[in-house]
């Protein structure tokens, strides 16, 4: 593995597509970021508000095996932590499974995806996207409907808009995936387990889940070696890894 270009953007609809479309210029790790981002779109189809100059919006293009890449999301949330602790020397939880909280409110958010490349197809690729919110003020959130949203601004870090865009981009890939696939790739998830549990919002809370034609609840137990969400219930333990999960007690329900 090596460090490949991060690619900077001045605009673009989403930094995801961006990567999809130039997919086969880029090298075994590599980015892209913009700080305007205007078809972005969230987790399970939810829409991502574009705030133009005032966030980072990322993708890390990974083009090297990984045993377990359902759980890279996860790994990402971590990543991300790491970076905005060194920078702003701030503490964000993670919500299960990897937005990042901080005072409460969202700040950050992951989406995942793999893509095949190739002439037949034969390449795949994993694309991490992920939206910083940097200096946003509070009538942005009230504008776009978000309550439970928040800016690093807003939280009393100092955000320097003209170098923390290109200094979060690098760290995230030379630290924050690139180092951390010599590990992730062949591990997966299990090394990373205790630090994301210590970090990990649910635990110990009641939370309510999705499940085949209904919904469950219980209390967060922990994290599985596959980074599910063990789920305490009357019935028994459940192990959930894909759906909407609410935490009860952070501003209702996030």
């Amino acid at each position: 593995m090596s460090i490949n270009e991060v690619r900077f953007l001045t605009e673009c609809t989403s930094t995801n597509t961006y990567a999809k479309e130039h997919i086969e210029e880029f090298g075994p790790v590599a980015a892209v970021y913009a700080t305007s981002q205007t078809g972005g779109r969230g987790r399970r189809g939810h829409t991502w508000v574009n705030a133009a100059g005032q966030a980072l919006y990322y993708t890390a293009v990974i083009k090297v095996p990984l045993v377990q890449p359902e759980t890279l999301p996860l790994l990402a949330s971590l990543a991300v932590r790491r970076q905005l602790a060194l920078r702003y020397k701030v503490d964000c939880a993670i919500k299960w499974p990897n937005d990042l909280l901080l005072g409460g409110k969202k700040l950050v958010g992951i989406l995942c995806e793999s893509v095949s490349y190739g002439t037949n197809n034969e390449g795949r690729a994993y694309l991490c996207g992920i939206g910083i919110n940097l200096a946003q003020p509070q009538s942005y959130f009230d504008q776009a409907g978000l309550p439970y949203g928040t800016s690093l601004a807003l939280q009393g870090a100092k955000v320097d808009l003209d170098t923390d865009p290109s200094w979060l981009a690098e760290g995230l890939t030379d630290f924050g995936f690139d180092r951390e696939l010599y590990t992730f790739g062949p591990e997966g998830f299990e090394p990373y387990r205790e630090e994301y549990a210590a970090a990990c919002v649910n635990l110990g809370r009641r939370v309510t889940f999705e499940l085949p034609g209904g919904t469950g609840s219980g209390t967060a137990a922990g994290i599985d070696a596959e980074g599910r969400l063990v789920v305490r219930t009357d019935s028994g333990d459940e192990h959930v890894f894909t759906g909407e999960v609410s935490v009860s007690g952070i501003y209702g329900h996030v």
